[in-house]
């Protein structure tokens, strides 16, 4: 009976590392740290750069640029992240807030009231219309296992991530 209950416990405690390691990536940055700025382009369905080698403990500014014909996404976080959020990419498709090329910015506005995720506001991640361009900063202190993704539904499934190697 106690090697069991040893055995709950053990399992119990490890689920929390492992939900622990799930959320190593990083936290927003501030502006004043920045140590480097990296221009990002979206094409549809890749980046450019397609790779990010990053240093542990540094801030960086990235200028994402939509040069695509699709509404993309700059989503930085693991891959088991990735895939819960493209849930939340599905419900705006379904509301009609995310379209093909258009963000129905009204739409998404009333929807958050109702359903927060539905504002899209992560610091983590931009959404960006054909032609928009935005900001990200971020700090990587303790990213493990991260990539850079397009969770617009069917995007991440056509390839759309960037590797990022943590140094």
């Amino acid at each position: 009976m106690n090697k069991i209950i040893t055995l709950l416990i053990v399992l119990f405690l490890s689920s929390f590392a492992l939900a622990d390691e799930n959320m190593k990536i990083g936290s927003k940055g501030n502006l004043n740290d920045v140590t480097r700025v990296i221009k990002v382009f979206m094409y549809d369905n890749y980046y450019y750069p397609s790779s990010f080698k990053i240093k542990t403990g540094e801030t960086i500014k990235f200028e994402v640029e939509n040069v695509g014909k699709l509404v993309h996404e700059f989503n930085i976080a693991n891959q088991k992240m990735h895939i819960e959020h493209q849930l939340e990419m599905e419900k705006m498709v379904e509301n009609e807030i995310l379209l093909s090329d258009l963000i129905d910015k009204d739409k998404m506005k009333k929807m958050a009231k109702i359903d927060k995720s539905m504002g899209h506001s992560h610091s983590n991640s931009i959404l960006l219309e054909p032609k928009q361009k935005g900001n990200i900063i971020w700090k990587f202190y303790n990213a493990v296992n991260i990539e850079i993704a397009c969770n617009v539904p069917g995007h991440y499934q056509a390839g759309m991530i960037a590797k990022v190697i943590i140094d």
